[in-house]
């Protein structure tokens, strides 16, 4: 059993990383830290997590979770950077949930995130860990940044089309809604029952944080400049994400749906996370709640010019903390979908 400890275990994402650690069967938590809540039993804060998780939170010290052969980081942006470098040197794996490593450029990552960065050296170090693209690299890096969720899901949809040099990468599109619990834990006024119920909104319109992320990752498929128009919205469900996205096909370009299709089968076809649909069949948010699958589907509309994939992750799982026990497999040398060979919920 490998030791492991989870830094900031009271948001969403923490709670989702403690389900899906609790049934491991190779994980023994070790510590989860909350200066807010020390003392606390994690299952007091978590009932569901009652009979599974019956530790108390701690006090964050690098001390403690250098004992530790992994160490995951679910807080807010800024905070792992501080203490990766202490914890690399004890010789703990890292695996960040926020975005402190995803970027590669120091300056574009200052310019987003609004602050210096504490260890810019351990930028280029750092592998990104969408498996379905750097498997190889994460198995033998000890620094991975997990994808943030709308990422995930626009890239795993966008990637075959410019990996095969089928579609404009100067006019894509991505459209993608987001459940509430995306926005955290945190009290805020926009996440409140009476403002999300019944509400349907675009935001971070002119520019979200995922936006770089999401270019860096589809630049590396394709020898052409990205240019993306990445516009998020949330919408009145807990967690899910839906992503429409359009792509154009080049001029020189003739591809049925049929065959379409088929590309996104081989494309696929090894990955135990990613399940493309039979055609004319469209996925759903709610089916793949709970779960680490990004269902997708590829549409031709009319036989135009217009690709369109429609990619679905629930947000707290493949789209954090699923992939981010995806990515600890990996690391570790465990069956890739060890604590993540369960269904969907439904309803």
């Amino acid at each position: 059993m490998v030791k492991v400890g989870v830094v900031g275990g009271t948001g969403y994402t923490g709670v989702e990383l403690l389900r899906l650690l609790a049934g491991h069967p190779e994980a023994s938590l070790q510590c989860v830290t909350s200066r807010s809540e020390k003392g606390v039993l994690v299952s007091s804060l978590y009932p569901n997590l009652r009979g599974f998780v019956d530790i108390p939170f701690t006090e964050p010290s690098i001390e403690t979770l250098s004992q530790c052969d992994v160490v995951f980081f679910a807080t807010p942006n800024g905070v792992a950077m501080k203490s990766v470098p202490a914890l690399l040197a004890a010789g703990v794996k890292v695996i960040d949930l926020a975005a402190d490593f995803r970027l590669k450029d120091e300056a574009q990552w200052q310019q987003w995130y609004g602050m210096e960065h504490a260890c810019p050296e351990l930028l280029k170090e750092a592998v990104y860990g969408l498996p379905e693209v750097n498997r190889e690299a994460i198995k033998q890096a000890r620094l991975v940044a997990c994808p943030g969720c709308y990422p995930t899901a626009v890239q795993l949809g966008f990637l075959p089309l410019l990996q095969n040099g089928l579609i404009d990468p100067q006019r894509l599109i991505a459209d993608v809604k987001s459940g509430v619990s995306g926005a955290g834990r945190s009290a805020a006024v926009g996440s409140l029952l009476s403002e999300a119920s019944e509400n349907f909104k675009a935001y971070g319109v002119s520019g979200h944080r995922h936006l770089p992320e999401i270019q860096q990752g589809l630049q590396k498929a394709t020898a052409s400049p990205i240019a993306l128009t990445f516009v998020p919205h949330l919408t009145p469900m807990i967690r899910g994400i839906h992503a429409t996205l359009y792509g154009e096909l080049l001029s020189n370009i003739d591809k049925t749906e049929h065959e379409l299709h088929d590309l996104f089968v081989d494309a696929y076809r090894n990955e135990p996370f990613v399940d493309v649909l039979p055609p004319n069949v469209y996925p759903e948010t709610r089916s793949v709640k709970g779960s680490n699958t990004c269902r997708i589907a590829v549409c031709r509309p009319q036989q135009g010019r217009q690709i369109v994939v429609l990619s679905v992750i629930d947000n707290l799982c493949k789209g954090a903390a699923g992939q981010a026990v995806q990515n600890m497999n990996l690391m570790l040398g465990f069956a890739e979908d060890a604590g993540l060979d369960r269904p969907p919920l439904l309803p």
